[in-house]
């Protein structure tokens, strides 16, 4: 006879599982079998699963339509059940997934549009923090400038593309108008944040993925300054952070320990 945490196991499997047969012991209200009551069940947490994903990637539901993204979700969920009970976390992969599912080939951006729309979701579920100001940095030695280093908000997210894919996204989310787009044109990075109350979403300018990275690491704006100088030619630092700034980016600065500056 199986044990409790055996039985669990064959039925969550099974659940995802078409080729599964009924799990011993599952029986209807005649006490007897019922492989059809449970594929029914089956169905439906399968079809909840795909409504989360379509409330979460809305744009890519509306890019490739109904029936594909059910068919596509379709596959995912059965491969990827959620791992924790909480929902709203539910389809991290999905982008992942997108980008190696065969059918989908034909968007090469839409794995990019998905990677967009997640980052929206994981900055909207953030923790909340108090932008730095401009006026903050005043309290900075100017002459040690290059020393800083800077705490990313949390909400902070980045996601960059070889395709207009921010682009692609904004003519597909609520308001938005399709239309003709060049994939020749470039690509699109984009800061997902949010400061306040609202996620935000803009692009970002040649180097600024690059410099969120480095900072994001720890390293002092110098030597963030000069990674990033030697990966990108068209580099305006000035421009960038006064952006990232009034983006609500930062949340804090620091200077080495031994200086006897105090985090702000």
């Amino acid at each position: 006879m199986q044990g409790l945490a055996e039985q669990q196991r064959d039925f969550a499997l099974a659940l995802l599982d078409a080729a599964r047969a009924t799990p011993q012991g599952l029986v209807g209200p005649d006490g007897l079998p019922s492989p059809r009551r449970f594929a029914v069940y089956r169905n439906n947490v399968v079809a909840g699963l795909i409504e989360t994903l379509k409330d979460n990637y809305p744009a890519v539901r509306r890019i490739v339509g109904d029936e594909f993204f059910r068919a596509m979700t379709g596959q995912f969920a059965t491969a990827h059940p959620p791992q924790r009970p909480v929902m709203l976390d539910y389809g991290a992969g999905l982008p992942e997934f997108i980008a190696g599912f065969e059918p989908a080939a034909t968007l090469p951006y839409l794995a990019d549009v998905a990677r967009i729309e997640r980052a929206w979701i994981e900055a909207y579920h953030a923790a909340d923090a108090e932008p730095l100001s401009a006026n903050d940095l005043l309290a900075v030695d100017q002459g040690r400038l290059g020393e800083i280093r800077l705490a990313l908000h949390p909400s902070l997210r980045v996601t960059q593309s070889q395709f207009p894919a921010l682009t692609i996204w904004r003519m597909n989310i609520a308001g938005g108008e399709p239309a003709a787009v060049d994939l020749q044109a470039g690509g699109e990075d984009a800061l997902i944040i949010r400061p306040g109350a609202e996620v935000v979403v803009r692009q970002l300018p040649v180097g600024a993925a690059a410099l969120i990275r480095t900072l994001g690491a720890g390293k002092p704006m110098v030597a963030a300054t000069i990674a990033v100088l030697e990966a990108t030619q068209h580099f305006d630092l000035r421009t960038i952070l006064a952006g990232l700034i009034e983006a609500g980016a930062f949340i804090g600065w620091s200077l080495e320990p031994d200086t006897g500056d105090e985090p702000s």
